[in-house]
């Protein structure tokens, strides 16, 4: 998970920079037919595949539809929502993910777990609105917020349902089940959009965000979100992106665009307070 939330990061920085130029429906396609023949390829040539793992192929509709709404309400999006407000609407996933843990599986969050939960969301905000108590307070839902806010709560249920469907199958099969299925439901709801984008005349940046969302982003952020999964109760799996605000400063920075204030490094050091007393529990 700690991979994951550094993967992820960059597909904010990079997606930001895209968004404006591509529909969002199309580049999600791409995205998830680009990743399914990656994890596809990895499965085979580790255990392949067997047949149980095709039974009820309605589970990887329902997981593969839950990824592709968040993914595609994500840059739809950022197309009108500043940045650090998605970031901050991002926050609310690891609350939404306990409840839906406990609806769902009726995992419970302990006391310890819920003032973790509650250090990393405030460490979290802190370091997305860059130690500035102006900006914090600025703060505003707008339309792209709103829209983003549904796709995290498609992500929230997601980690609790890919236990409660999982059959025994390894992460790698279940993620390539889950990104077919994925595949096919966006094909058929950005199918106008593939065939109107003029994709010769795309800039650079929506080839480098579509490699790297492909690749970085969702065939290796699928198998390590499948894996923790199966293994951690959905709160702990959400909470890890907590550290999504410090990996895209670090991403930020790698990119050119400044230098957070000094003030922020006290945000970065309670989502890591969160992070112990939920792993030393």
């Amino acid at each position: 998970m700690l991979a994951f939330s550094a993967l992820v990061a960059g597909s904010f920085s990079l997606g930001a920079m895209a968004a404006p130029y591509v529909d969002p429906a199309a580049l999600t396609t791409l995205r998830f037919v680009i990743a399914s023949v990656i994890v596809g390829t990895a499965a085979l040539t580790t255990n392949g595949f067997s047949r149980c793992a095709f039974a009820a192929p309605w589970r990887y509709l329902i997981l593969g539809g839950l990824l592709a709404i968040y993914f595609v309400l994500m840059f739809e999006g950022l197309k009108t929502a500043a940045p650090v407000s998605t970031a901050a609407v991002f926050t609310l996933t690891p609350l939404l993910a306990a409840g839906f843990g406990w609806i769902l599986l009726r995992q419970r969050t302990t006391p310890r777990m819920a003032l973790a939960l509650t250090i990393g969301a405030a460490g979290a905000a802190w370091v997305i609105f860059r130690a500035d108590w102006q900006a914090l307070m600025g703060f505003h839902i707008g339309g792209g917020e709103m829209i983003y806010f549904w796709g995290c709560v498609c992500h929230a249920v997601y980690a609790p349902m890919v236990r409660k469907l999982n059959r025994g199958e390894s992460a790698v099969v279940f993620s390539f089940g889950t990104m077919v299925a994925g595949t096919l439901v966006l094909a058929l709801w950005a199918w106008p959009a593939l065939c109107a984008t003029n994709w010769a005349a795309m800039p650079p940046i929506v080839w480098i965000t579509l490699a790297y969302v492909s690749v970085a982003a969702s065939a290796a952020t699928f198998v390590l979100l499948q894996y923790a999964s199966l293994r951690l109760p959905s709160a702990k799996v959400m909470a890890y992106t907590y550290l999504t605000p410090s990996w895209v400063i670090l991403w930020e920075i790698a990119l050119g665009r400044g230098v957070p204030p000094v003030g922020v490094l006290a945000g970065i050091a309670m989502t890591i307070l969160a992070l112990y007393l939920l792993l030393e529990e």
